[in-house]
């Protein structure tokens, strides 16, 4: 085209406005992608002076046929963005218009400008709307907008036959974040994990009463996968979840107890503290809920009362007493000293079984305590030299660290143990690893810890084990997704399996032995205990 050809195509346009006649423009806006810059923006000045009625269809028409050129030239859009802004009732006219077929624009419009009295237009666009992409960006944009008027619409979607719109749905729901709403995506879950997951992200994103009340009860789902999720939701929420957490201490389901128990110790806020101590003073029947007690109490500050967990370390189980060093350690003063040394200076069965403890529980602070009282070091090394390598080493350092040569002399942490068969152990307790490792020792094995499942995979790579030992609810990967990884690369015959876990759930156990889960022993466990079933699975 020459320049005259240009300075006419304008004087057409500014012709075409005068006359109102669209039809002559689109046929001289069809040529726009064939003029210099300076022409285009001639064009569209004189274009937005122009009555509504003829620009915003000629805006319409370049954005939906000529996007190559569009694209580049924002000033399409955002003419029409402040028109429709200058003039709302417009664009309800225009989405209603049955002339306009392709109502993209307006509707990214109805969204960018949060239209609420947009809504009830939207909502009968839905109705009439057989287009599976229209359907998505109405059900987006009424998310956008936020109104609660369209909750029960974006409901309905949330069991369409099209994933893709029940994904819009959820987030949709998500965006209007009212209670009911929430209830909603609540009734939704339970079917498909990925949908579930983005559900529990929302609810932790909301965090009103009713997300927070939700996230909590998950903890009693019959899902692992999402016990998981939701527990790490509430220990991001943090010190805002701790109310309906210390509230669940008041049921009887172990399972959940252990759970919250898990929770409020990755929390850390003190105000669980009397709560737990409570708990325990009634004195629970699963010995799993007094470990977990133990073990978030151990990750809590007790400025007051530390002394009660002296109880612990007389409890029935092992790791319990574990747990209840673990957290006497945490929060080490002289009482507590006080009062351990009494119970040690009677050098009755108790008070052996309490020096075990204190070994195998590697609480350095209690200890380095005890290490200068003879009574101590006498029951002590009844244990020590038969610990693991790693331990007798660890404490050896210690005791010449803290000035007690004479002590470390009386074991020695170079003895090398014969060759032993390797049997993993996983769990993101690193408690429960510490057990694992004595544990394992004591039976005639090399115990090979990870608190990572990942890490774990990664050693599987590499060498093949006697066996496995696995939890089931740990983050990121399960026990059940653990044991699936490994079931790829080796068969029951080659690898066996153990998962060992407080959980009673059916679901659960069912899915880890669909997994390939050979044996299942319920915590806590003891030498005898996985002794029978190693051996077991070993036959």
């Amino acid at each position: 085209m020459s320049e005259l050809n240009y300075a006419h195509m304008v004087e057409e346009i500014q012709a075409n406005i005068k006359t109102g006649d669209l039809m002559k423009a689109k046929l001289v806006f069809a040529h726009i992608g064939e003029v210099d810059q300076k022409t285009r923006n001639r064009l569209l000045f004189d274009l937005s002076r122009a009555p509504l009625e003829f620009s915003v269809p000629l805006l319409l028409f370049l954005l939906r046929e000529h996007s190559d050129v569009t694209d580049s030239m924002p000033i399409v859009r955002e003419t029409l963005l402040s028109s429709m802004l200058a003039y709302p009732e417009k664009l309800l006219e225009l989405l209603q218009d049955r002339r306009i077929e392709d109502k993209t624009e307006l509707i990214r419009i109805a969204a960018d400008l949060r239209f609420e009295e947009a809504t009830p237009v939207l909502i009968g666009m839905v109705s009439a709307s057989t287009d599976e992409a229209e359907l998505h960006l109405i059900i987006e944009t009424l998310g956008q907008i936020g109104d609660p008027e369209a909750t029960n619409t974006l409901t309905d979607f949330l069991y369409a036959a099209n994933r893709e719109l029940i994904i819009a749905a959820v987030q949709s729901l998500g965006m209007v974040g009212t209670p009911t709403a929430m209830h909603r995506l609540a009734e939704r879950m339970g079917t498909d994990n990925e949908i579930d997951f983005l559900i529990l992200s929302i609810f932790g994103e909301v965090q009103d009463h009713v997300s927070l009340e939700k996230l909590n009860e998950t903890l009693a789902s019959h899902y692992a996968h999402m016990r998981t999720y939701a527990k790490k939701e509430l220990v991001t929420i943090g010190p805002k979840a701790v109310p309906f957490l210390i509230e669940n201490l008041n049921r009887k389901d172990p399972d959940f107890l252990i759970h919250t128990l898990n929770v409020l110790g990755d929390i850390g806020d003190e105000s669980a503290i009397v709560p737990i101590r409570k708990l325990l003073q009634n004195e629970p029947k699963s010995a799993n809920v007094r470990f977990a007690a133990y073990e978030a109490l151990a990750l809590l500050p007790l400025r007051k009362g530390a002394y009660t967990l002296t109880a612990g370390l007389v409890d029935r189980e092992d790791h319990v007493c574990i747990a209840a060093a673990r957290a006497i350690d945490r929060n080490y003063s002289d009482i507590l000293a006080a009062g351990i040394k009494n119970l040690l200076r009677r050098k009755d069965d108790e008070a052996r079984h309490i020096a075990k403890i204190i070994v195998n529980a590697q609480v350095d602070t209690i200890f380095q305590s005890l290490s200068g009282e003879e009574y101590f070091q006498e029951m002590a090394l009844v244990y020590l030299p038969h610990t693991h390598k790693d331990t007798r080493r660890h404490y050896h350092d210690l005791l010449i660290e803290s000035g007690y040569q004479e002590f470390a002399r009386k074991f020695d942490d170079n003895a090398d143990d014969e060759t032993r068969p390797k049997v993993v152990a996983v769990d993101d307790s690193r408690m429960i690893l510490n057990i694992y490792k004595a544990t394992l020792h004591e039976l005639g094995y090399e115990p090979v810890v990870f608190e990572f499942p990942a890490t774990a995979l990664e050693w599987l790579q590499r060498e093949k084990p006697l066996m496995v030992l696995t939890d089931l609810n740990m983050p990121d990967i399960t026990g059940v997704q653990l044991t699936e990884v490994i079931r790829g690369k080796y068969s029951a015959a080659e690898l066996p399996i153990i998962m060992v876990t407080t959980q009673n759930e059916v679901n659960d156990l069912e899915a880890a032995k669909r997994a390939g889960v050979d044996e299942i022993v319920h915590k806590p466990f003891n030498a005898v205990s996985l002794k029978e079933a190693m051996d077991r699975c070993l036959q």
